[in-house]
């Protein structure tokens, strides 16, 4: 466990992301700074090209800061032009974050108890045996274990990307727009599975959306507007 006494799971200051298409530069991130307490489920909301995506991939160490600091757990990350070596990233990556996005991302050709057991054939966390079971019947998808991605709806295959974020037992879910591709109703569903985990595990989320209804279910809305962030 990466959690600290203050409870703070993330910390950024001042975390700016530059990139360049040529001799242009596009300003993503301008000067973020904020903090995540663990068990907080969060919601980032904005137009496209806000930043939104731009800050959850900086959070989620899924990419690097052109500057800025970001600590997770009081253990520095980013910060004074260094950066952890990539071994240990790809470590918090897998022990720390469970990722949910927009594409299910699943393999057409394995069935969904295989999909959901993926990643625990690279590694897995003690205590975790048994929890694909547990996780596909926890968000009724029990009866669909054997079929394949193909055979299930947009909804059915979104929940089955949940229980494959979780079945390392993250301490941060990250969710960038994930009901993007799915109906009202379908993401309502998603939005109660996500509530639910935060209320009943604790689990600290934070999510990406675009939908009002969604982000309300959230504890706390920062909304993103030209790299940077707002908070009411």
């Amino acid at each position: 466990m990466m959690t600290t006494e203050n409870g703070v799971s993330l910390a950024a200051r001042g975390l700016t992301r530059v990139y360049r298409r040529g001799i242009e530069e596009i300003q993503a991130l301008d000067g973020v700074t904020l903090q995540i307490r663990r068990g907080e489920f969060v919601a980032f909301m904005g137009p496209s090209g806000s930043g939104k995506t731009t800050l959850v991939n900086l959070l989620g160490c899924l990419d690097n800061p052109s500057s800025g600091e970001l600590d997770l757990a009081g253990r520095s990350i980013f910060g004074n032009g260094k950066i952890l070596g990539e071994r240990e990233l790809t470590r918090i990556r897998r022990e720390v974050f469970g990722y949910i996005f927009q594409n299910f991302y699943l393999i057409p050709t394995l069935t969904v108890r295989e999909n959901v057991a993926l990643p625990l054939a690279f590694y897995h966390k003690p205590g975790v045996e048994g929890e694909v079971e547990r996780l596909l019947g926890m968000l009724g998808m029990e009866h669909r274990m054997d079929h394949l991605p193909g055979q299930i709806s947009g909804g059915e295959m979104q929940r089955v990307a949940i229980a494959r974020a979780l079945v390392n037992r993250p301490e941060i879910l990250l969710a960038d727009e994930p009901t993007g591709n799915l109906d009202t109703k379908r993401s309502g569903e998603i939005g109660e599975v996500l509530q639910e985990l935060n209320k009943s595990a604790g689990l600290t989320i934070v999510m990406v959306t675009h939908n009002p209804g969604l982000a309300k279910l959230g504890g706390r809305l920062i909304e993103m507007r030209d790299g940077q962030a707002y908070e009411n």
